[in-house]
């Protein structure tokens, strides 16, 4: 939740519920950490929104829940949606290969980067990876790898940064398009959203 530290809805249109990740079940499907997620919230039509993996996560509880609107943030709608190194990885298992143990080791990385662009990176690791179990990362990654969605859900919204260099938007369709934003605009652009959520939210 703390990649919505600068996010900032109206109190009195608004009660806002931060949910916060689990560690999955050994070998557990998406379709059962979603259903074990949906059961965290409480409030009728809810409107679900998530960044990255998160938008991934929301449309997969909305098949448990009735949300009122499904709004995901710099993620995919569909498998189709993946760029093709995704693609590639889940043809290949290449990913089961990526050193996310390094992860545990952030603030020990963060004494040789160099560069200031590399130190800022680090220093937004060490911040916003609120879970930095190698197991959870390492499910993260393969249940996106081999998500199954086949066609964009009813109900949702898209916004997608123009720069973003997870999930490139030339693969992306049906979005709104943020100029300028990266993966991570929901911290840097997080103006544009304060005003605008509003009203995507409600319609």
């Amino acid at each position: 939740p703390s990649i919505f530290e600068y996010i900032s809805l109206p109190d009195d249109a608004f009660e806002v519920h931060w949910l916060d990740w689990m560690l999955p079940e050994p070998k557990e499907a998406l379709t059962n950490y979603a259903q074990r997620m949906s059961q965290r919230v409480t409030e009728p039509d809810p409107v679900l929104l998530g960044v990255s993996f998160g938008g991934v996560l929301v449309q997969e509880m909305s098949k448990y829940l009735n949300p009122s609107r499904i709004v995901i943030v710099s993620s995919v709608k569909n498998k189709r949606e993946l760029p093709k190194r995704m693609k590639l990885a889940k043809a290949t298992q290449v990913h089961k290969l990526l050193p996310t143990c390094l992860v545990n080791n952030v603030e020990l990385l963060s004494k040789y980067t160099m560069g200031e662009k590399l130190n800022k990176r680090v220093a937004l690791y060490k911040k916003y990876l609120s879970v930095r179990d190698k197991r959870y990362l390492d499910w993260c990654i393969d249940q996106l790898v081999n998500w199954k969605q086949q066609e964009a859900m009813e109900n949702i919204v898209h916004i997608h940064g123009e720069r973003d260099t997870v999930f490139p938007i030339n693969h992306i369709k049906d979005c709104i398009r943020i100029r300028d934003g990266t993966h991570a605009m929901i911290i840097y652009k997080h103006r544009w959203f304060n005003e605008h959520l509003p009203q995507i939210i409600q319609g």
